[in-house]
């Protein structure tokens, strides 16, 4: 029954464990899933700790628990107790030189991630970034977080990072579809404004995402593109969604949108929550654990749709099959060549 399905809503949490007040709102409201952030994460053992108990207020072991562990700058998993990992863009790098070197070594080092994440219990990991990055491109958001201005090698060490993830039983997230890598302004801060035309987008920014349309989840860009939808972002444009990334792109995976709680959307977050799933979005994702934002959310939010829940549950089957079907590894050896590539 519809009314039995998750709420269509990613939250995050405020600390270093639930208070009281998460608890009751969590299992009233009854997420989809959870976020986690460096405020949230001190040793092994308190995350842990703080991972079952967000499980538990939702009563399913197999919730998703988020994270951007991308390597580099952008790692929740700090190197006090977790390997540190090289930005992507050593392995863009890598690939102009040695294409079968390149390809071996980001599979192995996001295989070495996922197996990270899963021994914390956290199933899904916000990466790769496919952004196809332009001269003058914003680097605060994006920089060596990406591989390369190169789509073809973007779609290439994309589907090998998302290869070694599945193995370890870690969904990747493909982001920021369709394309955040022309954006010269944070959208943490403010609206990025592209625009280039249709087939430009098509033979440049969108080719990363369309080389991985069958990734099982993906992350919609705070950008307006005004070539495609003149007036709504793509995470509020049903426009986008349902002609780019559905039918253009092909992605017909599970499709959160970014943080509503960034810079870059306006209005109250009870609407665009609203208006982020009338576009088709399958979840909305809320990020910074503030109780009277999620309140907000939460006054409007609705179960996830028959049709999100087929793609919920198709993600998880393909997690499933490729945790099934990996090959042994050899972590200790695969960690001992990062060591060596990367010095």
């Amino acid at each position: 029954m519809l009314n039995e399905y998750p709420s269509a809503v990613i939250f995050g949490c405020s600390g270093l464990a639930l208070t009281k007040e998460e608890k009751e709102f969590f299992e009233r409201v009854n997420p989809l899933g959870f976020i986690l952030f460096s405020r949230n994460i001190a040793t092994p053992d308190q995350l842990k700790t703080l991972i079952q108990s967000l499980k538990e207020t939702v009563k399913r072991e197999d919730a998703p628990i988020l994270i951007d562990q991308e390597g580099g700058r952008v790692s929740r998993l700090k190197s006090t107790y977790w390997q540190k990992y090289p930005p992507v863009r050593v392995f863009g790098d890598m690939y102009e030189k040695d294409k079968a070197s390149a390809l071996k070594s980001v599979h192995d080092v996001f295989r070495l991630i996922g197996h990270d994440l899963q021994k914390l219990g956290i199933n899904v990991d916000c990466a790769p970034v496919l952004d196809v990055p332009v001269e003058g491109s914003n680097e605060n958001i994006l920089g060596d977080r990406t591989f390369s201005t190169d789509p073809h090698t973007i779609g290439v060490l994309g589907n090998a990072v998302c290869q070694g993830l599945m193995e370890e039983g870690v969904l990747p997230v493909i982001k920021h579809i369709p394309g955040h890598g022309r954006a010269f302004v944070d959208s943490h801060f403010e609206l990025p404004k592209v625009d280039a035309d249709l087939e430009t987008l098509k033979k440049t920014d969108f080719m990363p995402f369309k080389c991985l349309s069958s990734a099982p989840w993906a992350m919609t860009a705070h950008v307006l593109y005004t070539s495609l939808d003149a007036h709504k972002p793509a995470s509020l444009s049903e426009k986008i969604i349902h002609d780019i990334i559905r039918n253009e792109i092909g992605f017909n995976g599970f499709l959160v949108c970014d943080d509503l709680s960034m810079k870059a959307l306006k209005g109250s977050l009870s609407d665009l929550t609203t208006e982020v799933l009338a576009a088709g979005c399958d979840a909305v994702l809320h990020c910074n654990g503030n109780m009277d934002e999620m309140d907000r959310i939460a006054s409007v939010i609705e179960p996830l749709s028959a049709r999100s829940m087929e793609r919920f549950v198709a993600a998880q089957e393909a997690r499933r099959k490729a945790l099934e079907h990996a090959c042994p590894f050899d972590y200790k050896a695969a960690r001992a060549e990062l060591s060596e590539k990367t010095a």
